[in-house]
């Protein structure tokens, strides 16, 4: 039998099928408390809020994340080949369908990010979209959107955060204090690391990428790799540039 669990700050957990873990947190929803349904075996969850929900679907060493807008939802980055059943499973969590997902948003072409692009996209309707840099290196059943710095995509602010990847980019959400960093840096610890100095493409730049998130305000990050930051993020990417 269900039962309803309370929860009363911004967290909670999901557990979708064959073991991936789904994380939510609604962006700047106050102290509304949110409603998880736990049933025996797999897990799902719904939640409600005045701002962008976010989900995590957990593949391991890699995330991909839902941001879902009432009933619409775009997927961030779609994990390696294979990873559509967990990204379903977790749209289903917020009770939603492929039908519901208009963008794809690909922080940069590494497999790992990229590699159930097809399947997603052919699965949904979505527009996809790509740092300009990075668009010749993707192969998509649809033509992918290039953006560059300063665009906007389903209410996420573009940031060109190069080095890992020519073209790679991290998303803001201002209004909910969000930052969506792919792997320009990394989840540590509880905390923020730097970007990976053997997967960069061009560290030094990647390292400058790091000074151009320091200029933004967000408490909470979620990584490509690694646990996310729910609180102070903006605070600890400067500690993290101070102590380079």
């Amino acid at each position: 039998m269900a039962k309803f669990i309370r929860i009363d700050r911004r967290l909670f957990l999901a557990r979708l099928g064959k073991g991936a873990l789904a994380l939510a947190v609604l962006g700047a929803c106050g102290d509304d408390a949110l409603t998880a349904t736990t049933s025996a075996g797999d897990t799902t969850t719904t939640a409600t809020g005045d701002q962008a929900s976010y989900l995590r679907v957990n593949l391991g060493f890699v995330s991909a994340y839902l941001v879902i807008r009432g009933q619409e939802a775009a997927v961030v980055d779609t994990g390696v080949s294979g990873s559509e059943g967990a990204i379903e499973a977790a749209l289903g969590a917020a009770e939603l369908t492929w039908a519901e997902v208009a963008h794809v948003i690909l922080t940069h072409h590494h497999p790992d990010h990229v590699g159930s692009i097809n399947a997603v996209m052919e699965a949904s309707d979505a527009t996809g979209y790509i740092g300009e840099a990075d668009l010749d290196n993707v192969n998509s059943p649809r033509d992918l959107v290039a953006v560059k710095d300063g665009d906007a995509v389903f209410g996420l602010q573009v940031i060109h955060t190069p080095g890992h990847t020519a073209g790679h980019i991290s998303l803001l959400d201002p209004s909910a204090g969000v930052l969506v960093a792919g792997d320009a840096i990394n989840g540590a610890n509880g905390g923020v690391v730097g970007p990976d100095q053997e997967f960069s493409e061009d560290h030094t730049q990647a390292l400058a990428s790091v000074g151009k998130l320091v200029g933004y305000d967000y408490e909470t990050i979620y990584f490509g790799h690694g646990e996310p930051v729910l609180a102070g993020g903006s605070a600890l990417v400067t500690q993290l540039l101070r102590d380079y």
